[in-house]
């Protein structure tokens, strides 16, 4: 089942993949303060955006009822 267009589901793999990009190098750069570096690590949670990018499917979308792909309307005629 998806619920996800093919933008979204773009979107979502490359959200993903920087996100998981900058907690992989975060560390190792110097372009924020020693303090901000905790913040690297939300950058796993590249993983979520990027699962669902690649499977097409948001389990938020599904439990609210809603989505990105258009339902088709099949009318039966008499």
């Amino acid at each position: 089942m998806c619920n996800l267009s093919t933008f979204s589901q773009i979107f979502r793999i490359i959200l993903g993949l920087i996100l998981i990009a900058l907690a992989w190098f975060g560390p190792e750069t110097s372009i924020i303060d020693y303090e901000w570096m905790e913040l690297w690590n939300f950058g796993w949670l590249g993983f979520i955006p990027l699962i669902s990018g690649l499977a097409a499917f948001c389990p938020v979308y599904a439990v609210l009822g809603c989505g990105h792909k258009h339902k088709h309307d099949h009318k039966h005629e008499h």
